[in-house]
Protein backbone atom coordinates (compact mmCIF):
# COMPACT_ATOMS: atom_id res chain seq x y z
CA UNK A 1 0.00 0.00 0.00
CA UNK A 2 1.68 3.27 -0.60
CA UNK A 3 2.60 5.94 1.47
CA UNK A 4 -0.18 8.82 2.36
CA UNK A 5 0.66 12.14 0.73
CA UNK A 6 1.60 14.66 3.55
CA UNK A 7 -0.81 16.93 4.84
CA UNK A 8 0.63 19.77 3.19
CA UNK A 9 0.58 18.58 -0.24
CA UNK A 10 -2.23 19.49 -2.30
CA UNK A 11 -3.06 17.01 -5.05
CA UNK A 12 -6.01 18.22 -6.65
CA UNK A 13 -4.92 22.26 -6.36
CA UNK A 14 -2.83 23.67 -9.22
CA UNK A 15 0.84 23.34 -9.15
CA UNK A 16 2.98 25.46 -6.85
CA UNK A 17 3.76 29.22 -8.19
CA UNK A 18 4.64 32.68 -7.21
CA UNK A 19 1.31 33.82 -7.64
CA UNK A 20 -1.47 33.01 -4.92
CA UNK A 21 -5.26 33.29 -5.38
CA UNK A 22 -7.04 35.02 -2.51
CA UNK A 23 -10.61 34.36 -1.83
CA UNK A 24 -13.19 35.00 1.29
CA UNK A 25 -11.79 38.77 1.40
CA UNK A 26 -14.42 41.15 3.21
CA UNK A 27 -16.61 42.47 -0.55
CA UNK A 28 -18.28 45.47 1.68
CA UNK A 29 -16.89 49.10 3.43
CA UNK A 30 -13.23 48.88 2.07
CA UNK A 31 -11.35 50.83 -0.70
CA UNK A 32 -9.62 49.09 -3.25
CA UNK A 33 -6.33 50.95 -2.01
CA UNK A 34 -6.61 49.78 1.24
CA UNK A 35 -7.72 46.29 0.63
CA UNK A 36 -4.20 46.20 -1.56
CA UNK A 37 -2.49 47.93 1.00
CA UNK A 38 -3.29 45.13 3.72
CA UNK A 39 -2.61 42.55 1.75
CA UNK A 40 0.88 43.76 0.52
CA UNK A 41 1.75 44.60 4.10
CA UNK A 42 1.16 41.33 5.17
CA UNK A 43 1.70 39.23 2.60
CA UNK A 44 5.45 41.03 2.63
CA UNK A 45 6.84 39.85 5.62
CA UNK A 46 6.72 36.23 3.68
CA UNK A 47 8.89 37.50 0.44
CA UNK A 48 8.92 40.21 -1.96
CA UNK A 49 6.13 41.25 -3.24
CA UNK A 50 5.65 42.04 -6.98
CA UNK A 51 2.03 42.70 -7.32
CA UNK A 52 -1.27 42.99 -6.06
CA UNK A 53 -4.74 42.56 -7.83
CA UNK A 54 -7.78 43.84 -5.95
CA UNK A 55 -10.82 44.02 -8.31
CA UNK A 56 -13.66 45.06 -6.56
CA UNK A 57 -16.21 44.28 -9.82
CA UNK A 58 -19.25 42.26 -8.83
CA UNK A 59 -17.70 38.84 -10.28
CA UNK A 60 -14.20 39.35 -8.50
CA UNK A 61 -15.22 40.97 -5.35
CA UNK A 62 -13.81 39.14 -2.46
CA UNK A 63 -10.55 38.02 -4.36
CA UNK A 64 -7.28 38.80 -5.34
CA UNK A 65 -3.91 37.78 -6.57
CA UNK A 66 -0.58 38.14 -4.74
CA UNK A 67 2.38 37.87 -6.92
CA UNK A 68 5.55 37.13 -4.84
CA UNK A 69 8.62 37.19 -6.64
CA UNK A 70 9.57 33.18 -5.77
CA UNK A 71 7.58 30.42 -5.20
CA UNK A 72 8.97 29.36 -2.09
CA UNK A 73 7.73 32.85 -0.43
CA UNK A 74 4.44 32.78 -2.07
CA UNK A 75 4.00 28.85 -0.36
CA UNK A 76 5.68 30.06 3.30
CA UNK A 77 3.18 32.77 2.63
CA UNK A 78 -0.08 30.40 2.35
CA UNK A 79 1.00 28.14 4.86
CA UNK A 80 1.55 30.88 8.01
CA UNK A 81 -1.55 32.82 6.13
CA UNK A 82 -4.48 30.21 5.50
CA UNK A 83 -7.47 30.82 7.74
CA UNK A 84 -6.23 34.43 8.87
CA UNK A 85 -8.76 36.68 9.82
CA UNK A 86 -8.58 39.98 7.66
CA UNK A 87 -11.03 41.97 8.12
CA UNK A 88 -13.27 40.40 10.08
CA UNK A 89 -13.22 37.06 7.29
CA UNK A 90 -11.09 34.27 6.86
CA UNK A 91 -8.93 34.12 4.41
CA UNK A 92 -8.52 30.74 2.17
CA UNK A 93 -5.49 31.16 -0.19
CA UNK A 94 -4.66 28.41 -3.04
CA UNK A 95 -1.96 29.14 -5.81
CA UNK A 96 -3.75 30.98 -8.80
CA UNK A 97 -3.98 28.43 -12.11
CA UNK A 98 -1.72 30.40 -14.09
CA UNK A 99 1.56 32.70 -13.93
CA UNK A 100 0.70 36.32 -13.32
CA UNK A 101 0.81 38.94 -16.35
CA UNK A 102 4.18 40.14 -13.93
CA UNK A 103 6.14 36.75 -13.90
CA UNK A 104 5.63 36.14 -17.41
CA UNK A 105 6.82 40.05 -18.34
CA UNK A 106 9.48 38.68 -16.05
CA UNK A 107 10.49 35.49 -17.88
CA UNK A 108 10.01 37.46 -21.39
CA UNK A 109 7.35 34.98 -22.06
CA UNK A 110 4.12 37.65 -22.29
CA UNK A 111 1.94 37.93 -24.68
CA UNK A 112 -1.06 40.08 -24.77
CA UNK A 113 -4.20 38.49 -25.87
CA UNK A 114 -6.48 40.71 -27.53
CA UNK A 115 -10.07 41.29 -25.55
CA UNK A 116 -12.52 38.74 -25.83
CA UNK A 117 -14.79 40.61 -28.13
CA UNK A 118 -11.64 41.65 -30.62
CA UNK A 119 -10.71 37.46 -30.69
CA UNK A 120 -14.37 36.78 -31.77
CA UNK A 121 -14.18 39.55 -34.35
CA UNK A 122 -11.44 37.89 -35.33
CA UNK A 123 -12.36 34.72 -36.29
CA UNK A 124 -15.21 35.49 -37.73
CA UNK A 125 -13.26 37.91 -40.20
CA UNK A 126 -11.46 35.15 -41.21
CA UNK A 127 -14.54 32.32 -41.82
CA UNK A 128 -16.17 35.04 -43.64
CA UNK A 129 -12.83 35.41 -45.99
CA UNK A 130 -12.73 31.67 -46.04
CA UNK A 131 -16.33 31.43 -47.84
CA UNK A 132 -15.68 33.87 -50.26
CA UNK A 133 -12.59 32.10 -51.25
CA UNK A 134 -15.42 28.88 -51.65
CA UNK A 135 -17.43 31.16 -53.99
CA UNK A 136 -14.93 31.68 -56.61
CA UNK A 137 -14.86 28.27 -57.94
Amino acid sequence: MPPAPPPSSTTSGPPPNQTLYVSNLPDTKIRKPDLRLALYTLFSTYGVVLDVVALLTMKHRGQAHVVFRDISSATQAMRELQGMKVFGKEMKIQYARGKSHKIMKLEGSFAPQPPPGEMKKQEEEESEGEEMEMDDD
